[in-house]
């Protein structure tokens, strides 16, 4: 299982393969892990992953556990 890498920053595209684009706006993107990357905070599998270049965001409840990841451009949100 191939581990999301963010030591160096995090680009989607290198995970285009296996990742699928649910929702797209100004400064954020969700989507849904098909490939089953692991997580780079917890190394499991997770099934929705949120990026957000905004400095700030309100969630709502993601129903189960979640892990956060930072780089220096963007917050991962990933829900397991």
């Amino acid at each position: 299982m191939e581990e999301l890498d963010v030591s160096d920053g995090f680009d989607v595209h290198d995970y285009r393969h296996g990742l699928k684009l649910l929702k797209q706006d100004r400064g954020t993107m969700t989507l849904e892990n098909r490939e089953g990357f692991a997580c780079p905070a917890c190394g499991e599998p997770f099934e929705r992953l949120f990026v957000s270049e905004r400095r700030t965001n309100s969630f709502g409840n993601p129903g189960g556990p979640f892990c956060l990841a930072r780089t220096d451009e963007s917050l991962l949100v990933l829900t397991h």
